[in-house]
Order: C-alpha cells, then sequence, then structure tokens
C-alpha cells in the first residue's frame, strides 16, 4: 500500500486495500452487552477534515497497541463500503498518522472511485500463510522465540507470527471462541487456562505414560525401540502396579490398593492401542517428512506449549489479560519448550502428534494435513522464525 501510494497508483493502492482486512473501533461496555451493531462504533476527529468527524480504518499491521477499553472488529473493505450510511463521517482514513495513510470519501457519488475495489475484490485470503510484522513485532529474543512456538496455528491462520499485541478476528468473535472452546470467560479463567497449558497438565496422561516409557527403554537400550518389546513393556509395568505399589509417605511405608483384573486389563488394551496410533501417525510423519528416519516423539508436551503461546495471545485480544502478563506467558512457553526439546522439527513434530491423538482419530485429515503445510512453510521459507531463531 505505501509502495502504491507513492506512485501515486491508487487503483493498486485499493486492490491491496481489499485484500488486507479492514479493522474498526468498536465501543466495548456495548460489546461487551451484546448490543446490536449500530451502537458499535466508535468515530474520530481530524482537523484536516471538514467537520472534523472521521470513520478512522486499520489494517492488521497498523493497529494502535492494545490498550483496556480500545477494542476492535474486523470486516473486508466492501462490507466498510456497504455500512456507510447517512449520519455517519464523510471521510474514511485508513491507517492515520501512517505513511500509508489514504483519505476515502465515504458517500457516493464520491465514494465511487475506492468501493468498486472493494465488490470486485474477493477479500483477505484464509489460506495459511507466513507473514512476519517488521516493525511493531519481535524479530528476535525470547519474545520472539515464545511467539514462534505458537506458529502453528497462527501460520495456519495466515496471521503475523510475531504480533504479540494480537486482535485476531475482532474482539466478540475472539471472546465467543475463547468461551465455547476453553470455557475462559474472565481474567481468572484465562490465567487458569494459561497455566495449565504452561504446566503442561492439559495433555493425556495416558499419552505421556506411553511416550515417556519409550524414552525410558531407549534410554537403556541406547537406540531404536522395537514397537513390540515397547507394547509388551506397557503391559507388564500397568499389571505390576495394578498389583499395588509400595509408597514411602510421612505416615510410613504403605501400599496402594490392587486393582481389579478386569479393569487393569482395560488399561493395557488402551495403552497398548494408544501405542499403535503412535507408531503409525509417526510413520505418516516420516513419510512426510516431519520426523527423519530412526527418529520418533519424545513428548507430547509441544501440543499444549504451542498452545499457551497462543492463549497469551487470545487473553490479550479479548483483553483478559494485560500485555505484561501476555508476554510473560509468551516468554515461559519458549524457555519450557526449549528445555523439553533438541530443534524446531522435534518441537513441530510433538506439536502434530498431540494435535492428531486429540482430534484426528487416525483419519489423516484436515487436523494432520493442514499441520504438514504449516510445517512445510515454517521449514523452508526463509523467511521463517524456525529458520532464523535457534530453537534453544
Amino acid at each position: 500500500m505505501f509502495d502504491a501510494k507513492c506512485r501515486n497508483d491508487w487503483a493498486a493502492y485499493f486492490e491491496a486495500l481489499a485484500r488486507n482486512r479492514v479493522f474498526y473501533e468498536i465501543r466495548r461496555d456495548k460489546a461487551d452487552a451484546n448490543k446490536i451493531l449500530s451502537t458499535y462504533y466508535v468515530f474520530d476527529s481530524d482537523p484536516r477534515v471538514a467537520g472534523g468527524r472521521i470513520w478512522a480504518v486499520y489494517t492488521e499491521g497498523m493497529l494502535p497497541a492494545p490498550e483496556p477499553q480500545r477494542v476492535f472488529e474486523w470486516a473486508k473493505l466492501k462490507w466498510v463500503a456497504e455500512s456507510w450510511r447517512p449520519g455517519f463521517p464523510d471521510m474514511i482514513v485508513v491507517n492515520p498518522g501512517s505513511p500509508c495513510e489514504a483519505f476515502l470519501p465515504g458517500a457516493p457519488p464520491q465514494s465511487y472511485a475506492w468501493t468498486r475495489y472493494a465488490t470486485q475484490s474477493a477479500g483477505p485470503s484464509d489460506e495459511a500463510a507466513l507473514r512476519t510484522l517488521r516493525v511493531g513485532g519481535p524479530l528476535h529474543g525470547p519474545v520472539a522465540h515464545g511467539l514462534a512456538c505458537g506458529a502453528h496455528l497462527i501460520v495456519h491462520q495466515g496471521r503475523p507470527w510475531n504480533a504479540l499485541a494480537y486482535h485476531g478476528h475482532g474482539y466478540k468473535t475472539e471472546r465467543r471462541m475463547l468461551r465455547k472452546s476453553w470455557g475462559v470467560t474472565s481474567h481468572q479463567g484465562w490465567q487458569e487456562m494459561q497455566g495449565a497449558l504452561l504446566a503442561t497438565n492439559g495433555a493425556d496422561s495416558q499419552w505421556e505414560f506411553a511416550l515417556g516409557l519409550r524414552r525410558a527403554i531407549a534410554q537403556d537400550v541406547d537406540g531404536c525401540v522395537e514397537t513390540g518389546y515397547w507394547l509388551d513393556a506397557a503391559a507388564q509395568v500397568l499389571r505390576r502396579r495394578a498389583e499395588g505399589e509400595v509408597l514411602l509417605t510421612s505416615d510410613g511405608v504403605t501400599r496402594t490398593t490392587p486393582f481389579p483384573a478386569a479393569e487393569t486389563e482395560a488399561r493395557v488394551k488402551g495403552v497398548q492401542q494408544l501405542i499403535g496410533r503412535i507408531t503409525r501417525y509417526e510413520a505418516r510423519m516420516r513419510a512426510d517428512g516431519i520426523l527423519g528416519e530412526g527418529q520418533y516423539v519424545s513428548s507430547a508436551d509441544a501440543w499444549d506449549l504451542g498452545r499457551a503461546s497462543c492463549m497469551a495471545r487470545w487473553g490479550l485480544s479479548t483483553r483478559y489479560c494485560a500485555l505484561p502478563e501476555a508476554e510473560a506467558a509468551v516468554v515461559e512457553a519458549g524457555l519450557r519448550a526449549a528445555r523439553c526439546y533438541e530443534s524446531w522439527q522435534d518441537f513441530s513434530a510433538a506439536f502434530i502428534l498431540g494435535r492428531c491423538l486429540q482430534f484426528d482419530n487416525e483419519k489423516f485429515g484436515s487436523w494432520y494435513q493442514d499441520m504438514v503445510t504449516v510445517h512445510r512453510i515454517l521449514m523452508s521459507d526463509p523467511a521463517s522464525p524456525w529458520l532464523n531463531l535457534p530453537f534453544r
């Protein structure tokens, strides 16, 4: 847009604007109270405009830093064009105060010069894409590293991977997503969920038992663990535990209550089925170049840590947390990831496995394929944080 403006090529400017998400400020109190949409809009003033009133709109990379009471929604440029009506400001200002600022007349017939580009464009793409903020987003250091740990989901949505000051799909949509998908409706709820993800308590305990057992066996045999040996070892450990374990407590030595045989065998069967699923996913990931030959996933903690990086951004987009809290959570996600894994490739494979174990059910459908696409982008694009930031 800036280049087009410098060339005085307004056709190219409007076409670029139409391909971007256009954000506009809304009243948070009205949005929280679920008032009708017409009460949301916030109009600004600008002494350069006759009458002083403007409707300020922003492209994603030019949004103001998050403030508690300033929140934004987004729409296609076509929606902005069609939403203008008498009583609105006569002038729409794109990215006010920036080098790519532009003044667009809101009312017809003057608006015809730009509205036709809005109606001709399909609007912003939802395809996976690596996008980077060159100004306003960290490119190096702990915050950038933590943000890169959440890149699977952010790149999948085509959003800037290093935008900590995240607005996502807009204030109301982000709040709805956190409520429906995570049960988060408050600052306290966000804190609890963020803490659980950082503590990696959200992953299935069976996953970590199975993966941890293979990890321990691999250390003992100093090499590849045969699937049959892994299956037998899991059965032996579970049956031994079912007999009751001797524990040293503050009250002395105690033995846990034995499990019924039928319950034990059901656990053995469940874990062995899980091991089969893990090995099949890993075989597919080797075929797709996500894992190298002979490599395996050591832990599924990346599934929680990657989402923890995103949860920090979601907390900020919904104003359930402030910028310092989000930044601290992102940094912590990066630190914990670096303690658990050796490389971005290891981290990525673990994230994909966790996602598939939770949602894909061995269909190798979009839950898997979408992440394969993102993995390849992040492991090949010269601008990728995974190629420019050390994992440790």
